[in-house]
């Protein structure tokens, strides 16, 4: 009986939630299964994964085929890697506490990993609000500065050349004139 690890699905329409089993490869993809060994959550960032690792290192020292998507959720929970060192501990060739070690140091180097991830996400999804933002600004100045121009009277156009400065003068002389003029009265 060949045995697979893969995905049954379950959850709403287009809203999928997987559990992650090891059944018969001659059972339907959401039929009978041996045992469950995790669920999957594709619909969050990042996707939500449980696993019960040790029953899956188990499963898979048994001969337990994983399908493609489930190995690579296998190899991003470090189930594979686990796998790699049990038959190296099974073979002789490191002892328990080395392999149990070396897990460790790659788990801690996947948390660094998953929280610099997180910050250039959350450093990107803010860049893309700040760039929305200013671009929003300009717009918002250019239809304000067109309100602007459309509002304010047209400025009376002067002549040009050397009318216009004697104009200027004999404006400024009557307007000088004008107040002496009401206050005389």
């Amino acid at each position: 009986m060949a045995v697979k690890i893969r995905l049954a699905r379950r959850g709403r329409k287009k809203k999928a939630i997987y559990d992650i089993v090891v059944a018969d490869a001659r059972a339907p993809r959401d039929g009978r299964f041996i045992e469950k060994l995790g669920v999957y959550n594709p619909g969050t960032n990042p996707a939500f994964i449980v696993l019960e690792s040790d029953k899956a290192v188990d499963w898979l020292l048994k001969g337990a085929q994983p399908t493609d998507t489930a190995r690579s959720i296998l190899q991003h929970e470090g189930i594979l890697l686990r796998k790699h060192l049990q038959v190296g501990v099974i073979k002789g060739a490191i002892t328990q506490e080395v392999a149990d070690s070396r897990f460790e140091e790659w788990k801690g180097s996947k948390a660094d990993r998953k929280a610099t991830a997180a910050d250039t996400l959350t450093q990107k999804k803010d860049a893309e609000k700040f760039a929305k933002l200013e671009a929003e600004r300009k717009v918002n100045q250019a239809r304000a500065e067109a309100i602007a121009k459309k509002n304010t009277p047209p400025a009376e156009e002067a002549p040009a050349g050397d009318d216009a400065e004697v104009t200027d003068e004999v404006s400024d002389e009557a307007a000088a004139d004008a107040p002496a003029e009401e206050s005389a009265e």
